[in-house]
Parts: C-alpha cells; sequence; structure tokens
C-alpha cells in the first residue's frame, strides 16, 4: 500500500536507490537468454543483449572499480583464494553499490557457463570516499555437478570479473 510513496521518494531524490536486477531483463519476448548461459547455446544469432542484464541497477550516484588483487596465480583445490577490489563513491551524494563477483571456468569435462555470480557485498559511500570489498573463494565456489551426477572441482584456468575488471588463477 505504500508502492507508490516508495516511488515518489525515489523519483524526488530523497532515497538513492541501490538495488540490482535478480533476473535478466529480455531486450524481446524471444530474447530470453539468461547472464550464466553457456557458451554453446549461442548459435544462429542466439546473442546475450538483454535490456537489462542480471545484476544491473541505478542510482544518483557513480561508482569506480580499480586496484583488483588476488591473494594468489596459483592454489590447489583446499586452499582459499583472496580477492580485494577498491570502490569509490565519484559522484556527489551519499550511495549504495552492490559489489559483485563473478567466475568462470575456462575449461571443464561438461560445458560450464560463461560467468557465475560468486559473491556480493553491498557497501555505503559517502562522495570521494573509497572502501576495499574482500572476497574468498574455496573449494565449494570452485565445485560443480560432473559427469557423474556428483559435485567436483576440477584443475583448470579460472578468470574473476568484477565490473569491468578481471584476473587469471589456475587451480592445480
Amino acid at each position: 500500500m505504500e508502492g507508490g510513496n516508495a516511488i515518489a521518494d525515489v523519483l524526488f531524490g530523497d532515497v538513492n536507490p541501490s538495488g540490482k536486477l535478480p533476473v535478466t531483463y529480455p531486450k524481446s519476448p524471444n530474447g530470453i537468454t539468461l547472464y550464466d548461459y553457456k557458451p554453446i547455446e549461442k548459435f544462429d544469432g542466439n546473442d546475450y543483449k538483454p535490456l537489462w542484464p542480471f545484476g544491473y541497477g541505478l542510482s544518483y550516484t557513480t561508482f569506480e572499480f580499480s586496484n583488483l588483487k588476488i591473494s594468489s596465480q596459483e592454489i590447489t583445490e583446499n586452499d582459499e583464494l583472496i580477492i580485494k577490489i577498491d570502490v569509490k563513491n565519484t559522484g556527489t551524494v551519499v550511495g549504495k553499490e552492490v559489489v559483485q563477483l563473478y567466475l568462470t571456468d575456462m575449461y571443464g569435462s561438461v560445458t560450464r557457463p560463461n560467468k557465475q555470480l560468486k559473491g556480493f557485498e553491498k557497501v555505503l559511500l559517502n562522495p570521494g570516499e573509497v572502501k576495499t570489498v574482500e572476497f574468498k573463494l574455496n573449494k565449494q565456489h570452485l565445485s560443480f555437478i560432473g559427469l557423474e551426477n556428483k559435485r567436483i572441482v576440477e584443475p583448470g584456468d579460472f578468470v574473476i570479473s568484477i565490473e569491468n575488471l578481471t584476473a587469471n588463477f589456475g587451480l592445480k
């Protein structure tokens, strides 16, 4: 019953929105390709071109991402990988940003998604403020259901992406 008031608060700038889409919003009725599509699903013009992608959101301020760092270039399946990134509010108003960590497994015994959301954290930043956000990836994050319908971890190359920044690491 308060939906109208909530929308008015956002439209008049009394509230700075910070939510992100939990789904991919297609551009056309037949454009229902998920953000974590498998490369094999791209055929005959079936490209990922949504109107608004999974994780998209608006704000009355802007954010800048920098200094993506990982704790190691190579890990074993029992190691924990630590990822750090700096987020800066480059706008003029206080805002919250959802920092989203995606993981891509470059090769697998079964077709793997092009990327998967493996972590997120919402941070509140004043104008000009910088915060370092930390994520930890472990065996559970790297695992998937293999050919025998059991959860497995396979050695290989992985790519971490946050916004437009990427870092590579290997699992041995």
